[in-house]
Parts: C-alpha cells; structure tokens; sequence
C-alpha cells in the first residue's frame, strides 16, 4: 500500500511541478507579496481535489479521465469539459516543450536542439507506457525535491536567516488560492483519471494526496519567499529561479538546470499520458505513435515563447477551471446527502 500510495504521490507531483512551477514562473505569476495565506490554502483545496478525483477514479476503475468527468459534471457538461482538458493538455504541453527548450539554453545547447531532444524522449518513454513514466517519476521527482528544498533553505539562510514573518492582516492575496488550484485540477482530473484500474487500496488515495499536499505546500511557502527577496531581478530573467541562484557557483547553476529540466519532462509527460489515453479509443496505435503524431502538431506551436505562453494561458485557465474546482469541493456533500437519502 505504501509503495503503491508512495507512487501515485510523485506522479501527482510530476504533473504540478513542471515548467511554470519550477522555474518560479508560475508561482510568481499567482502568488508574490501577502501570499503566506494563499499557499496555506491551496495545500488544503489541493489535498481535497486529489483524494476526490482518486476516490472517483478507484470507484469507476477508470482508464482515462471521462469517467471521472461524468461523475463531477454530468453528461451535458462532460463533453464541453472534454474538449477544455484536450485543449489544456495540448497547450500546456507545447509550454513544456518550449521550457525544455529554453532551460537547456542556459548550457549553450540552442533552443531547437533543446526542443528536439525533449520531444524524442517523451516518445521514448512511451514505448513503456504508464509504468515506465511511474517509474521515472520515483527517481526523478525526489531528486528534484531534495535538490530545490536545499537550494532555497541555503538562500534563505543568506538572505535573512529565514525570517519569513506571516501576518494576518497582511494577506490580501489569498483569492488566489483558488485560481492556482483551478489551474491545476484539469491535468490532475486527466492523469488521475488514467489510473483508476491500478489503484488496489483506498489507503493510497491517503498517502497520494495528503503526501503531495504537503510536500507542495511546504515547497511552496519557501520558494515564494525566496521569489520576494529576489523581487527586482526576477522579472529580468525568463526563468526566475535564476534570479535566485545568479551568486551560485556555476556548478549548481548545471546541477539546478538538468533538474529543472527533469521537472518540465515529468510534466510534458503528463500531459502526453492524459492525451494519449483519451485518443486511444480512436486511434488504435501504440502510444509511442500516438505521442510522435501530436509532437508534430505541437512543436511548431512552441515558437510563441515560454514565459508568454504562461502570462497569457494560465490565469485563463484559472478562472475558467474555477467551476469545475467548486464541483470537487461539492462533490463529497452532495454524494454524502445522496447516500443518506437512499433506504
């Protein structure tokens, strides 16, 4: 169980720490000053998602997200909500790929080069399908976790000796719980949708989504303060975790690159799960196919630039995801009072 639980931990992790989350950009882009609130928040609204959509998907053994969808939304609503979450992994995939590229610049390596090598590698992975990106998960995730935790607790510390005052009538910001949260449920409703079938204990769902709650949560508080102390420079660098380690030896600057990058993989790859497991149904080809098919289509897309993609993207999707946040919430409720009324 706690292997199992364990594991479904880092892919939930690998799908929220892409590309916007661990260069900085995205956390910046929500949260900022008076955000100590916010953060506290989100790690609650999170770990509730998560367990509902895995409990959902447990229930229906689900293979893909639909299912799931049809659960919290309704028929009518379902087909709508399909079309957002295609769109959604399409586009945010085509963000990794274009943040695959733009990371690997930082070690000379030039962008289209960049682009290429993520993209074959994403088709790679696929050939072992849904337990080689588990797999991959468990060995990256931790690695990048271990690796950014420290790099900020040493920022920190030489920064201001970790005074990271919280005041309660200074957090203004904390409407934004609700959006960083919306923003992230499609993927999760997409990847966790995809692995109902494999979950063989309730139990996991616990250590899933209590364990990704607060690892994100803890990460978050720490790296959104090190983004405040760092608050003029980080809107010079189009990643801003580069803001925070310009005075690093340029060995950690290598080191904090490659997982960076690992971490827009592990999310590319989410991404191109949820898409393949949706279109598996229509097209009856392996997924390692199926991937290279959409690469075509996505690579061309990635000359927008990285961190427009975001600006422009991401609150959008926020608010818009905002309803299908409150039926999460709901859901629990609702379904309790169902089963009570039942004989």
């Amino acid at each position: 169980m706690w292997k199992s639980g364990l594991k479904w931990m880092f892919l939930i992790i690998g799908t929220m720490i892409g590309a916007g989350y661990a260069s900085g950009r995205e956390l910046w882009q929500f949260f900022g000053y008076e955000s100590g609130l916010a953060i506290l928040i989100f790690s609650v609204l999170f770990f509730v998602c998560c367990y509902v959509i895995m409990d959902i998907s447990y229930k229906e053994k689900s293979e893909h997200y639909i299912p799931v969808l049809e659960k919290l939304m309704g028929k009518k609503l379902t087909s709508m909500y399909d079309g957002m979450i295609i769109l959604y992994l399409f586009s945010t995939t085509v963000i990794m790929i274009a943040g695959g590229g733009a990371t690997l610049e930082v070690l000379h390596i030039p962008y289209w080069y960049g682009v290429i090598i993520i993209s074959g590698l994403l088709v790679l992975l696929f050939i072992w399908g849904l337990n080689g990106m588990t797999s991959m998960n468990a060995v990256l995730i931790p690695l990048l976790i271990l690796f950014l935790v420290g790099t900020l607790l040493v920022f920190q510390w030489n920064t201001n000796g970790f005074n990271m005052e919280f005041s309660i009538d200074k957090q203004s910001n904390w409407p934004a719980a609700f959006t960083f949260t919306a923003l992230n449920i499609l993927p999760l409703v997409a990847v966790l949708g995809a692995i109902g079938k494999k979950i063989n204990h309730r139990g996991e769902l616990w250590i899933a989504s209590l364990g990704s709650a607060i690892l994100l949560g803890t990460v978050s508080l720490l790296y959104n303060q090190s983004l405040i102390n760092v608050a003029q420079e980080v809107m010079v660098y189009e990643i801003p975790l580069f803001a925070i380690l310009q005075n690093y030896p340029y060995f950690m600057v290598l080191i904090m690159s490659g997982l960076l990058w690992a971490a827009i993989y592990t999310t590319a790859a989410s991404g191109m799960l949820g898409l393949c497991t949706r279109f598996k149904a229509y097209l009856n080809i392996p997924f390692w196919q199926l991937s290279s098919l959409l690469l075509l289509l996505m690579i061309p897309l990635t000359t927008i630039g990285f961190s427009k993609l975001i600006s422009v993207l991401y609150p959008i999707y926020g608010l818009v995801n905002l309803y299908i946040l409150a039926a999460i919430m709901l859901y629990p409720i609702i379904h309790r009072f169902d089963d009570e009324s039942l004989p």
